[in-house]
């Protein structure tokens, strides 16, 4: 019980102290609150302008749960084909690679012209982003299998389904959670980054470009508030994947099993 309430009392007292040093420092040295707004006044900002964060919120989120869900499917799809054969896996990898390492902001402006509806165009470009991880962790799980259990598995003269199913799959288990960690806050960093290069406004106005619009406005509070809520999604995002790893491994898998206790 210790350990469980340090996990959480520990992080929150290090955000307290930063936040408590902060106010400091601002007061302190008398910052104007259009170069750094004080912990207070972003507070304002956000409760004032709460209903505008908010709708952009739901967009952004729109575009992140989107663009989540299309990189687990096709990620997992696509990991499963690579497994099945090493010379596909030689083959298609590297350009799974090249997706990854291209940057987004450079390709998004294309995606934007060839796919007409804007948040089809911005839900595309986060699951570029959010893609690779899915298929590089769940991969590398279904290659992790002990030897021994996959040759008492030939010994029992298993099929290659049985293989898959019984073996292969609950050993990537623990992988593909980790890699569903890693992808949900890219999903978010590409929906907001996807944003930032469409500049869609009005109505279907995302988190980025109420950022854009304060920066140009000099509306400092307003942009640290739309930050603050994108760090604080994200953090909730981690964390309900953390919840759903624990739901799926917690009551058989020794990684899961070991950090309960």
């Amino acid at each position: 019980m210790n350990e469980r309430l340090m996990k959480w009392a520990a992080p929150i007292g290090v955000g307290l102290v930063v936040l408590i040093l902060w106010h400091v420092l601002v007061k302190a040295f008398d910052v104007p609150k259009f170069l750094v707004p004080g912990p207070l006044v972003v507070l304002d900002a956000l409760i004032a302008d709460w209903g505008l964060l908010f709708n952009s919120l739901l967009v952004t989120l729109k575009i992140t749960f989107g663009a989540f869900l299309l990189a687990v499917v096709i990620g997992t799809i696509v990991a499963f084909l690579f497994v099945q054969s090493r010379w596909v896996e030689m083959s298609l990898f590297p350009y799974a690679v090249l997706l990854q390492v291209t940057p987004i902001v450079a390709i998004a402006p294309l995606i934007i012209i060839w796919v007409k509806q804007p948040t089809l165009a911005l839900t595309v470009c986060a699951t570029i982003i959010a893609l690779f991880p899915i298929i590089s962790n769940t991969i590398l799980g279904l290659r992790s299998v002990n030897p021994g259990l996959i040759n008492l598995f030939r010994m029992n003269k298993a099929t290659r389904w049985q293989t898959l199913t019984q073996l292969r799959i609950p050993s990537a288990a623990p992988y593909f959670f980790g890699g569903l960690r890693i992808s949900s806050g890219l999903a978010l960093i590409g929906a907001v980054v996807a944003e930032f290069v469409a500049g869609t406004g009005g109505t279907g106005a995302g988190l980025a470009y109420q950022i854009l619009q304060a920066g140009y406005q000099i509306n400092i509070p307003r942009l640290f508030a739309a930050l603050l809520m994108i760090t604080v999604t994200g953090v909730l995002l981690f964390l309900l994947m953390v919840f759903l790893s624990r739901l799926a491994l917690a009551s058989w898998h020794e990684s899961e099993v070991v950090h309960e206790t």
